[in-house]
């Protein structure tokens, strides 16, 4: 069926409703399902059972409510997550979708216009509590499935800007080799990448001083079963939870900080110089948190810093190539092995960013307001980065004098006649290098003078930025983050079938954007979804079987007494 167009605009059939809406006498219409044929995209209703439980519309009387008008809160939430799910990566790109079609998998005449839909977000991440939605989301999300929750993987995402509204600080962009303005996500996953929450920081002071303000803080209060003081005084080896994250993070001062709150860290050591011998290294079994089984050479070492003094254990792993990998943590609880296991699995932290930035534009602007700066924050002062700046100049200088100067010192044989202009040359050289040493010794210690931070508020105005608004990219950011979720969660039941974890996702894919008929049954109380062939007969089998996995769970369509039954349209 297509779209039709109306009086009231395209698609638009519940006419009572909408002119009930326009004078503010309607608190949302109901959704209600007509026998439809060949809905397109109509598949993704197979993510509903798995969207409801992965807390779609878990909390949102709680922290959403709209104004009266046609559209409610919870079709909102479905059409975001339904959108998400289709790779609409944009709220630009739902203008060109059949608007009758989409509103069709929700029960209504069609989904707000785009203008409507900016509106609707603006007003529910602006005054709907999505931050405070997000969080009780991440904290019930960890309480569902503590056992992931108690390893966490921490890892920034640079979110390039290239527009001209405000003029975010650069910050190098590994995946571009490039220092480009934008903002750092930073995303606390589990081991197989599932996503609990994101913290963006416009103003970036670092992987470190974020995990000490702002996600270790959070992290004590959430994660659940962790042990008690009781058990902690007791057994000195037990820590609450861990934290794996990137080179950047490497610190022996944190690494004590954490562990004097019993967070256990992983991380790769810097500065490696010193080769083990092969001879240490033994063929170990390396279990995955994904189920995965591995062999690894590794061997282990005590390393004692005395500054903080704090033991730390070093493992390495020696490739076939004879490259050594040295890790580091303070969990002394565990073997080996699955040490091993845990910090190798932070591929699947950069596996979801590769796949959340292909298949559901977690880099795209949701709206283009701004806002002033709140926070507390630091920012490093634009005196000391001048000063800085001049010192590295003159350094930079400095070396290159002292490599000409070492040069001539070198050159064994000189002509007569180009004596007296090599001396001078030499004696030229070594006034600047003496020059330079001073002039670097006296900026040095005026550097020592300036605060390497302060606080945004003192900033001069004229170093002042504004930053874009973050209440609507988290409250999106969250819906993604919950489709994501779904996805995996269809892709999990596919793997009893499916071997590869890829090909289950390709099939996931394809069976949200395949059609289906929708017939309802409101005397069996059923919303009969038929979805349409796949492309071969192995996929049809392992789509029937994702339907009686579904159909077990009994799913009723939110806002109805329908209860979602799947089938494939038999041939």
């Amino acid at each position: 069926m297509h779209d039709s167009q109306g009086g009231m605009g395209l698609a638009c059939s519940r006419t009572i409703e909408r002119i009930g809406a326009s004078i503010g006498q309607l608190d949302g219409a109901d959704a209600v399902f007509a026998p439809n044929i060949d809905v397109k995209s109509a598949g993704v209703l197979l993510a509903l059972p798995a969207l409801l439980l992965n807390g779609l519309l878990r909390y949102c009387d709680r922290y959403f409510s709209l104004p009266k008008g046609y559209y409610r809160v919870q079709s909102l939430l479905m059409v975001l997550a339904f959108v998400a799910l289709l790779r609409i990566k944009s709220m630009e790109r739902v203008r060109y979708c059949d608007p009758g079609e989409l509103g069709k998998l929700v029960g209504l005449d069609r989904i707000p216009e785009v203008k409507t839909l900016r509106r609707k977000i603006t007003y529910l991440s602006g005054y709907g509590g999505a931050g405070e939605w997000s969080k009780e989301l991440a904290k019930t999300w960890m309480e569902e499935d503590p056992d992931m929750a108690g390893i966490l993987y921490v890892d920034g995402h640079v979110r390039v800007y290239h527009g001209h509204k405000v003029d975010l600080p650069k910050r190098y962009v590994a995946r571009e080799k490039l220092c480009l303005k934008g903002v750092t996500d930073y995303w606390i996953n589990d081991a197989v990448g599932k996503p609990f929450f994101v913290v963006t920081q416009e103003v970036n002071s670092g992987l470190l001083a974020v995990l000490r303000e702002k996600i270790v803080p959070r992290l004590l209060e959430d994660v659940p079963k962790q042990a008690l003081h009781e058990q902690l005084e007791a057994q000195p080896y037990i820590f609450r939870f861990g934290l794996v994250f990137d080179r950047e993070g490497y610190s022996p001062q944190f690494f004590k900080e954490m562990w004097d709150k019993r967070i256990a860290c992983y991380t790769y050591r810097k500065y490696v110089k010193e080769v083990w011998s092969e001879a240490e290294f033994e063929d170990k079994k390396v279990v995955f948190p994904n189920g995965e089984i591995g062999q690894m050479r590794l061997a282990e070492r005590g390393v004692y810093f005395t500054r903080p003094k704090i033991w730390i254990r070093e493992i390495r792993k020696l490739s076939d190539s004879g490259h050594q990998t040295a890790i580091v943590t303070t969990d002394y609880d565990n073997e080996t092995s699955k040490i091993a296991g845990t910090m190798f699995s932070r591929w699947s932290q950069e596996n979801f960013f590769k796949y959340m930035m292909q298949h559901y534009g977690i880099d795209r602007l949701i709206d283009y307001k701004i806002e002033e700066i709140n926070e507390p924050v630091k920012v490093i002062n634009p005196l000391y980065r001048e000063v800085d700046r001049q010192i590295r100049s003159k350094n930079a200088t400095l070396s290159r004098k002292k490599a000409e100067y070492g040069g001539l010192i070198l050159e064994e044989e000189i002509e007569e006649k180009k004596i007296q202009e090599y001396v001078h040359r030499k004696s030229e050289l070594k006034d600047s290098i003496d020059a330079l040493n001073k002039d670097i010794e006296r900026i040095k210690a005026q550097r020592k003078q300036i605060d390497k931070h302060i606080s945004f508020s003192h900033l001069p105005e004229e170093h002042k930025f504004k930053v874009l608004k973050k209440s609507g990219k988290q409250f999106i950011d969250t819906i993604k983050m919950i489709a994501y979720r779904t996805e995996t969660s269809l892709v999990n039941i596919l793997r009893g079938y499916i071997g590869k974890t890829d090909e289950a996702r390709s099939l996931v894919r394809q069976i949200f954007l395949t059609d289906a008929d929708l017939i309802p049954d409101e005397e069996q109380g059923i919303l009969n979804v038929k979805v349409h062939n796949m492309t071969n007969p192995r996929n049809n089998r392992y789509l029937q079987r994702l339907c009686e996995v579904l159909n077990e769970s009994e799913t009723i369509f939110p806002g109805t007494n329908l209860r979602l039954v799947y089938d494939v349209v038999s041939n």
